[in-house]
């Protein structure tokens, strides 16, 4: 059985009692709506005419729009990199943080630089590669992440600090099996450390 406004409103006026008489605009039902379903709680299409007008990139480059559900800005630098899926374990790591330190450092402390990893230059990332050859490493250095990959495991590091990515150096030690992965760090205040 269907309701229709008029129904409603008989109903409503049915269970009023008599001691309420008060009749104000909140009580009164509202006759604007019409019939709503649920296609009316999304925003209304556009038509070509509409777009007709205007100049948008995705017009001009025919590019096609993207059902992405997450904002540029709401994903982690780096995310991109992870490897959800792969079944390789992580290697042991660590970070190591090394500074130029000259004489005049050490025994006039002339300079600036103090012991904390802030007045270093470089970053050390040694990984232990248990029975990898060199041949088998596969090393992927970008400005916030290091991937470091052999048939047995996989390291997927999120750096510290952003580095250089096109002035690094790696070093094979076959009889440690350690990887040493040294990376310039990049920062925006160097000039006050150094």
């Amino acid at each position: 059985m269907e309701f229709g406004l008029m129904n409603v409103t008989a109903l409503a006026n049915l269970l009023k009692t008599k001691d309420d008489d008060s009749d104000s605009d909140d009580d009164q039902p509202c006759r604007t709506l019409g019939k709503m379903g649920p296609g009316d709680i999304a925003p209304t299409k556009k038509s070509a005419d509409d777009d007709k007008g205007k100049d948008s990139l995705t017009d001009k480059k025919k590019l096609p729009r993207s059902k992405a559900i997450w904002e540029e800005e709401e994903v982690p630098e780096g995310a991109e990199y992870d490897a959800v899926y792969d079944p390789r374990p992580q290697p042991e790591y660590e970070i190591i943080y090394k500074q130029a330190v000259t004489s005049e450092d050490m025994f006039l402390q002339m300079g600036n630089k103090t012991p904390s990893s802030a007045s270093c230059e470089d970053m050390i990332v040694k990984i232990q590669l248990p029975g990898a050859k060199m041949s088998d490493v596969q090393l992927d250095v970008k400005p916030k992440f290091l991937d470091c990959r052999t048939s047995k495991v996989r390291l997927g590091l999120h750096l510290p600090h952003p580095v250089d990515d096109k002035k690094g150096k790696a070093q094979w030690d076959g009889r440690t099996e350690i990887l040493s992965v040294t990376l310039r760090i990049v920062r925006e205040f160097d000039f006050l450390n150094f």
